[in-house]
């Protein structure tokens, strides 16, 4: 199944020759089954979920439910060698180190975490980079940090091509600068960041990383070692598993020179009256119960996209994409945010001139139609792009050129309706 596109890939033209082949991926996912005429658009928001990862979960509460890291008993035991064997699937998925993967609930939780940890160690005036293009979950931490500590946030600006401006980054660093804390792909203008040559000008000016692969560890081959970034951080649900799982990866030097931020339970080594010891990494910043089945969840979910191959999935999701703008664009007033260049992912967002993007996403729901509008917890490009609102499609590999046919009829009514 691994190679199932990689030799016919460069003689695939059509839809019609793939088409069987997508189907059988769609049989994997018990929701088209329940709802056969669903049109699922939001996948940047959340993916839907293969059996495979649903029987995962299931399996773990009827046959080995316990808690782990605790228990000498068998069944205590089976659970943490599943959980354990997660992290290493996990670990594995992106090539880092086993014990340098942190289980949280949420890419958000992760940057929290790593908000309160360097926070502790933040001065007056430091500084911390972001993008003009983040989720509020890349700028509400830091934010807290500016009340708090008192350090000073800088945004690297979009060009006229809605990229970031990576020639203003030099400008921004000054002495003070302690990290830089970037979207690996825009959940908007499915833009994917040059994340190496920030990663580049951080190191010569011994600046710490964080890269938000929320959106893109879906749809990228991301390789910890090669990239060289200090932390890495995105969701388990957006990746086909269960929600309230996040994954902080932390390197190891870093690692080990941070304070844990939740405190309590299994990270401890001694507690005495007044002062306490921490268990080593990981396990000394997963304080408290786990969800346990979604992780364990999760390594079945990524098992699912090995066997597929990540490379396979972009191909596909690239020929969807396609195809998507070239219909998108033959509709009279429409706005197309971002995709100015190659270095795009599967994410589309979209206005209608006269047409509220709410009323679409509305009315597209009575076909049975799912995508979002709203300002994608990202206001500040909003602002940016003097938009308040945007209608977003998202895709993934279990989505059609049918579907995009379907819908691209759905929305010529739908402004026919708005405008008459």
């Amino acid at each position: 199944m691994e190679s199932r596109y990689d030799d016919r890939r460069s003689k695939i033209k059509t839809w019609h020759a793939m088409k069987k082949e997508i189907l059988n991926i769609k049989k994997d996912f018990p929701i088209f089954k329940n709802k056969p005429s669903l049109i699922y658009f939001d996948n940047a928001s959340t993916t839907q979920k293969p059996l495979c990862m649903i029987n995962k979960v299931s399996e773990f509460y009827m046959t080995y439910n316990a808690n782990v890291h605790r228990g000498t008993y068998k069944l205590a035991e089976d659970a943490t060698q599943q959980l354990e064997q997660s992290r290493k699937i996990i670990s594995k998925f992106i090539n880092s180190k086993i014990h340098e993967i942190i289980f949280t609930k949420s890419t958000t939780e992760s940057i929290n975490a790593i908000a309160y940890t360097m926070g502790m160690q933040l001065q007056k005036n430091d500084e911390i980079i972001i993008s003009e293009m983040e989720h509020h979950s890349n700028i509400l931490p830091w934010q807290m940090l500016l009340k708090q500590k008192k350090i000073k946030i800088k945004y690297i600006p979009l060009n006229k091509n809605q990229e970031l401006d990576i020639s203003k980054l030099k400008q921004l660093i000054s002495k003070k600068t302690k990290l830089i804390s970037i979207t690996h792909m825009s959940n908007v203008l499915g833009i994917i960041n040059p994340i190496e040559k920030i990663i580049k000008i951080a190191k010569e000016n011994n600046i710490i990383t964080l890269i938000d692969a929320a959106q893109s560890i879906a749809h990228l081959k991301i390789d910890i070692k090669k990239i060289d970034c200090d932390i890495l951080v995105f969701s388990g649900h957006k990746i086909l598993g269960p929600t309230g799982v996040g994954i902080l990866y932390i390197k190891e030097k870093l690692m080990n020179s941070l304070d844990p931020f939740l405190r309590g339970g299994h990270m401890i080594n001694e507690v005495k009256e007044y002062e306490s010891t921490w268990n080593i990494n990981p396990w000394k910043f997963e304080a408290g119960t786990l969800n346990i089945a979604q992780i364990i969840g999760l390594s079945s979910s990524i098992n699912y996209i090995n066997n597929i191959g990540i490379t396979n999935i972009l191909n596909y999701e690239m020929y969807l994409l396609s195809y998507l703008l070239s219909q998108l664009k033959s509709i009279q007033d429409v706005a197309i945010y971002g995709h100015n260049n190659k270095q795009s992912g599967p994410v589309v967002a979209f206005n209608i001139k006269g047409c509220h993007p709410f009323d679409i996403s509305k009315l597209l729901d009575t076909y049975n139609i799912a995508i979002r509008a709203g300002h994608h917890c990202t206001q500040i490009l909003m602002k940016k792009l003097k938009i308040q609102y945007s209608n977003r499609i998202s895709l993934y590999a279990y989505n059609t050129i049918d579907e995009i046919d379907y819908f691209i009829i759905a929305l010529k009514k739908i402004i026919k309706i708005i405008k008459k």
